[in-house]
């Protein structure tokens, strides 16, 4: 083992023995592993105009972004970089950067950036000739933003992959449209993306086609050509594509879709790597709470009586007319509490389904006025309108409608409580992540890239609350963290959306359709207008640090402009649960707690240990881990949170082995009921086995 594995280790090896830390080793692991892998593979250079003709000239950048530019500013940027004397805080966070991130020679035998040259070339090529904007940038992400997986590790290199690694698709029920989501599904998982796809307007299994009866196949049978499919795209065999279906749960097809995760399912109906996601109208819980049957319903029947998809329409509103209307076959009953149980257990034995509360996520959307969302992403944080694309016969133009690519990014709210200008940050972090949004056009999924030219969305999320609550001494889930996560979030929102309305006012250009958003009317301010001023205690104040508190005079003047000259995106924040990123930074991932004070990863033959960020000897007590922390508390914190999101928070819930299906149960009821809008994992810990459990994505 090198040197700088076993002082890594040892960490744990201490604090398993004795319950106590010893950080010193953990710096010097990272000392270490300066000394003996990076400075001696390090590729030297006399001067930075060495460096970057270097770089460019062996076909490692792309040359036309520098050419933007002159050497002396090219030289500024890199000189800007360094002069923040940047120090990797843990081993982990330096082994993930030079693991993972930096350039290195073809043979891999060289390391060609050390991490303030990768942010001055992030900076450089997001810009896009912009000097103001680069630097800001430079300033930004040195000091709190940090740009997504695919965009800090593709920018500005000649072969490289996409800048965004997250999509969302819609199928229609018809071979034509199959068939093409399918080869939607290679294309995007070659290029290293996760990909979801809604199943919910497939005619279920037994149902007729061209009036014959008992001939579909039903969703399950899709579900596996898309399983075969993200196996088979596996980025030259370097890891397995990745996607997610989802299905509404008053689709007949329902009960053989939850069994599909269970580890003892019928390998007819077996998903072995496809993860699967239902969507939950409010109208589902009212009938399990009356212990009422629930009635399926055939997408089919719906079409064909309404000329819309069981997807477009709302399961809750409709309920009664459905059931009431004689062209609307009644396929199934079934008890809701029953269903739910099977929802449930599925749960424990896999983590699946994921859940997505469609009444939660529709009734606040500013975008109701244009469209419905359908379904989520596959860290069910990205929700946002999609329309259904018709595709043709081979002799006829497709209709493409919108599907959706995540740009996402996230600040570090340890870092920006203590930034000097953070309407600066987050307008910097809004403009780097619409470029993103504009230098990407995914031209073999059209319906992608047409969405993503007439939207514009983006996705701002934020990482490091637990590890920022630790420094100020405030326990997640207390009401300082609730206050503070609420005050937070609403001054991410309001400067997120006055950098969207600021981009609109330059450029003259707002979203598609944005005349028929709630923005537009100016209904989307009435939260913030219509209650009393908020009242955050002294100590979140005071955790928020040189963040300003959001004024209601200030959200008017907001509305003001916004209705003047609009806004440029159609969708801005979005909580995705990050991972690496977070280990860059050294972060605790999202706005979730630790799942362990000192993590343990294995990668291929070694571990790295990873002691929480800021966590000392003192401050252990405030580390209260993930599956020790009250549930509801939890939901209280991200509920804070999701009033101020427009889109959506990857939220995992932690579970002991001793929870019943009953206690799960009432615990997604009482999300549902706070207005979160969807729950990811369900991670089950065993009481006599304790394992590292921390999503990495």
């Amino acid at each position: 083992m090198n040197t700088y594995l076993k002082l890594n280790n040892d960490v744990l090896n201490r604090y398993s023995a004795t319950g106590q830390l010893e950080l010193d080793k953990d710096r010097e692991a990272t000392r270490r592993y300066f000394i003996e892998y990076v400075n001696v593979r390090l590729r030297q250079f006399s001067t930075i105009e060495e460096k970057v003709h270097y770089l460019v000239d062996e076909g490692y950048y792309e040359k036309e972004f520098l050419e933007q530019y002159d050497m002396d500013f090219i030289k500024k940027i890199y000189t800007k970089a360094a002069s923040y004397h940047f120090r990797f805080p843990s081993f982990m966070s330096a082994s993930k950067f030079y693991d993972s991130y930096a350039m290195k020679s073809r043979d891999g035998e060289e390391i060609l950036e050390k991490y303030e040259d990768r942010i001055a070339i992030i900076a450089l090529y997001l810009a896009q000739g912009n000097r103001t904007l680069a630097e800001n940038a430079v300033e930004a992400m040195m000091e709190a933003y940090q740009p997504a997986t695919p965009t800090a590790l593709n920018s500005g290199k000649k072969a490289r992959g996409e800048l965004v690694s997250c999509f969302k698709l819609t199928m229609d029920d018809s071979m034509n449209s199959i068939a093409e989501n399918i080869g939607y599904c290679l294309e995007l998982s070659r290029l290293g993306g996760g990909v979801g796809v809604n199943l919910t307007d497939l005619r279920p299994l037994s149902d007729p086609i061209k009036g014959i009866l008992n001939r579909a196949s039903g969703v399950i049978p899709v579900a596996k050509l898309l399983e075969n499919s993200f196996s088979y795209s596996n980025q030259l065999g370097q890891r397995n594509g990745s996607g997610v279906v989802y299905l509404n749960i008053f689709h007949p097809d329902i009960e053989n879709f939850i069994s599909s995760k269970k580890p003892n399912a019928d390998d007819k109906i077996r998903l072995a790597t496809l993860s699967t996601g239902v969507i939950i109208p409010s109208i589902f819980f009212e009938l399990m709470k009356k212990d009422e049957d629930i009635v399926l319903f055939s997408p089919y029947d719906i079409f064909r009586e309404y000329g819309k998809r069981m997807s477009e329409i709302s399961i809750t509103e409709m309920y009664d007319e459905l059931l009431d209307n004689p062209n609307i076959r009644e396929i199934k009953r079934i008890n809701a509490r029953r269903l739910y149980t099977e929802v449930k257990k599925a749960q424990f034995e896999s983590g699946y389904p994921f859940e997505i509360f469609d009444d939660n996520v529709n009734d606040v959307h500013p975008l109701k006025g244009i469209g419905r969302v359908k379904m989520s992403n596959l860290c069910t944080e990205i929700l946002q309108v999609q329309e259904t694309s018709i595709i043709t016969d081979q002799n006829q133009e497709n209709e493409y409608g919108l599907d959706v690519s995540c740009n996402l990014g996230s600040i570090d709210i340890h870092a920006a409580s203590k930034t000097d200008d953070f309407e600066r940050l987050i307008d910097t972090s809004m403009r780097l992540l619409t470029n993103v949004s504009q230098m990407t056009d995914i031209v073999n999924v059209p319906p992608v890239a047409k969405a993503n030219r007439m939207m514009h969305s983006v996705g701002l999320g934020a990482m490091n609350l637990h590890g920022h609550l630790v420094t100020e001494e405030i326990m997640y889930g207390s009401k300082d963290s609730i206050d503070f996560i609420d005050g937070f979030m609403e001054a991410m929102n309001y400067y997120s959306l006055k950098a969207s309305m600021e981009i609109a006012k330059e450029t003259g250009e707002t979203f598609y359709r944005f005349e028929d958003s709630d923005y537009a009317s100016g209904v989307y301010f009435d939260s913030y207008l219509s209650e009393k001023e908020r009242e955050l205690s002294p100590a979140a104040i005071k955790a928020l640090g040189n963040i300003p508190v959001i004024t209601q005079k200030m959200w008017r003047t907001l509305k003001e402009d916004v209705m003047k000259y609009g806004i440029f995106h159609s969708y801005r924040l979005a909580i995705a649960p990050t991972g690496s990123i977070s280990y860059i930074r050294s972060c605790t991932a999202s706005i979730a707690p630790s799942t362990e004070r000192v993590e343990v990863r294995d990668y291929a033959d070694s571990r790295t240990i990873y002691p929480m960020p800021h966590l000392t000897n003192d401050n252990m007590h405030l580390y209260v881990e993930a599956y020790e922390v009250n549930p509801y508390d939890l939901i209280d914190v991200y509920a804070a949170a999701q009033q101020h999101v427009d889109q959506g928070i990857s939220m995992t819930l932690y579970v002991t082995d001793n929870w019943t299906t009953e206690q799960l149960a009432k615990i997604y009821i009482y999300a549902w009921t706070k207005g979160i809008k969807s729950v990811y994992y369900v991670r089950q810990r065993l009481q006599t086995i304790e394992e590292c459990v921390a999503c990495q994505i």
